[in-house]
């Protein structure tokens, strides 16, 4: 997972930026509306039973900022990881505030569908925090759970494909189901999850580079 580490001058990084650009005037200008409104009309009407909304629960909040810091903070306690855990505190509070004030200026409503049969077991939580702007805790796009869940993914990969080069492209499965989770739970759309993925790719990339992720393996061979 070399490649997802990245400077700011690199192709890499401007292809992201003109992706999530792209993605975000669809967005704006409602070129997949239709498209979104459809797919959570159809989560809406074709609820699962209660095993499935526990399931799926515990994977949208594991990707709260919540339990991502206290993650980030054990890997801060452990000096062989204290790297890791400095790069994922920071992309989580950066991704946390960034989602929040774009989600303020795009300003897209959440889905406003309601499950007919089984409900969840406690409230979905919005996690969404943006100083002076009150409107982005309701506001959609982008996914502030995609980005983070993506962040952790790209993050503890890279640090684990030394030793398993091909296993460690497994924990990219995460991002995907949070991001599904997230629109199972009704609180995004497609296109929400979209956006806030490639943030978090975005933000990942850069940011693992400026804090010198790669230097954990100088470390692990000492």
């Amino acid at each position: 997972m070399q490649n997802w580490i990245f400077d700011i001058r690199s192709r890499s990084f401007v292809l992201l930026v003109a992706a999530f650009v792209f993605a975000s005037l669809l967005v704006i200008f409602e070129v997949t509306e239709n498209l979104d409104q459809s797919v959570i009309s159809f989560m809406a009407e074709n609820s699962g039973n209660s095993f499935t909304h526990f399931v799926m629960q515990i994977i949208t909040e594991s990707g709260d900022s919540f339990y991502m810091l206290g993650f980030g903070i054990l890997m801060l306690i452990i000096k062989r990881t204290r790297r890791v855990g400095i790069t994922l505190m920071i992309l989580i509070v950066l991704s946390t505030l960034l989602t929040g004030y774009i989600k303020c200026g795009v300003d897209r409503d959440r889905p406003e569908f309601e499950y007919e049969g089984v409900s969840f077991p406690v409230g979905i939580s919005k996690d969404t925090f943006a100083l002076f702007c009150e409107g982005g805790y309701n506001a959609s796009y982008p996914s502030g759970h995609a980005a983070r869940s993506m962040i952790f993914g790209i993050v503890l990969g890279f640090a684990l494909s030394q030793r398993f080069p091909r296993g460690a492209y497994l924990l990219l499965l995460y991002p995907v189901l949070v991001s599904l989770s997230r629109v199972y739970v009704l609180q995004h759309y497609p296109m929400d999850v979209i956006g806030g993925a490639l943030l978090g790719v975005l933000l990942a990339g850069v940011l693992a580079k400026r804090t010198k992720l790669y230097k954990i393996f100088e470390k692990s061979k000492s």
